[in-house]
């Protein structure tokens, strides 16, 4: 590798660090305070806040992987174990995060669709099992290119250089057992199983659980208002109403704003890398970096909002925060007596 191919991708680099350290910092502090949160509370030690503890943990590991993922975009001079690991390893973490939130979103789901058999569903009598779900499958995928399932060897590959299969071409290696790329860990065919038969399917079972809730609430809001006018005996909606109507409508927006912000750029960021895998061309290794940074840091942020749109999780963390501004007005009060 000559020195303008060492300055790029040490810049590519910089860009990719820039980026995501601030971001994983805040994901992993938000996830800290949350998860204190709810081991300081023993009210909230139940199977229900477990899922939530597994979804956390699973978050802060995606945040501690999130500098690692946008350098699976680049290549690399690593050996071939070393190669897997930085693939194999980041991936498995972002699918783990992904199946423990279908299972916390499905869990919540069920509790609104059919509380009375909410007590009994199989994940509260078989926690372990449920955990098991939620972490061994995505490790057993995710290890299976470790398993043969890649293109290390294939008759393709003439090294880093030369190949038209490169993601960025400036950042390639003349030597073929170093070269490290994606696209030499993961086939083509494992990329849409992956894209297309696990994470596309879960965002929208994801999706359609969110929608179906929200028409039950909505459902539910049309009842009570009803009801209210059978008592009222009157015709017109009264101010209880109108006040209902408008934390629906808040609600409505704010998990519709939520979902745009969280899900439009991760989705964006997939189907521009099938666009480009499909049509094997390359692009521009800014554009690839922001994507990817953007994409995974966004889809991170939803347990965050999960968390931190629950009292009872912030609750220590508020009360901290209150005890360490009476100390500061305390100290301020009186270094301005001394004055």
């Amino acid at each position: 590798m000559d020195d303008n191919d060492s300055t790029s991708l040490l810049s590519e680099k910089r860009l990719i660090y820039a980026i995501t350290v601030p971001l994983s910092t805040s994901i992993i502090l938000a996830n800290l305070v949350i998860i204190s949160g709810i081991s300081y509370n023993r009210h909230l030690h139940n199977t229900t806040n477990y899922f939530f503890l597994s979804l956390l943990v699973a978050d802060m590991c995606t945040g501690l992987a999130l500098p690692f993922i946008p350098l699976m975009g680049l290549n690399r001079e690593l050996s071939f174990n070393s190669c897997l690991v930085a693939h194999v390893f980041p991936n498995f973490l972002f699918l783990a995060f992904l199946f423990n939130l279908v299972m916390v979103h499905y869990e919540r789901y069920i509790c609104i669709v059919d509380p009375l058999h909410y007590n009994n569903l199989w994940m509260h009598r078989s926690f372990p099992l449920a955990l098991l779900i939620v972490w061994t499958p995505p490790l057993l995928y995710a290890s299976l290119p470790a398993f043969g399932w890649n293109n290390w060897t294939g008759p393709d590959w003439d090294g880093c250089c030369g190949s038209s299969q490169n993601l960025l071409l400036s950042n390639c290696s003349t030597n073929r057992t170093t070269c490290c790329s994606y696209r030499r860990v993961f086939p083509n065919a494992f990329i849409y199983l992956e894209v297309y038969g696990l994470v596309l399917p879960a965002i929208l079972f994801i999706a359609g659980m969110t929608g179906h809730v929200l028409c039950i609430t909505r459902g539910q809001l049309k009842n009570i208002c009803r009801l209210h006018r059978a008592v009222d005996r009157g015709n017109q909606a009264s101010d209880q109403e109108q006040r209902l109507n408008l934390r629906y409508t808040r609600c409505v927006v704010a998990v519709s704003l939520t979902f745009l912000a969280c899900w439009i750029p991760y989705l964006i960021y997939m189907h521009v890398c099938i666009v480009f895998l499909i049509s094997d061309t390359k692009w521009s290794s800014t554009t690839h970096i922001v994507l990817s940074c953007t994409g995974i840091g966004s889809m991170s942020v939803v347990p965050l909002v999960l968390g931190l749109a629950n009292r009872q999780y912030t609750e220590p963390a508020h009360k901290l925060f209150q005890i360490l501004r009476d100390r500061w007005r305390r100290t301020r009060g009186s270094e301005e007596t001394a004055v």
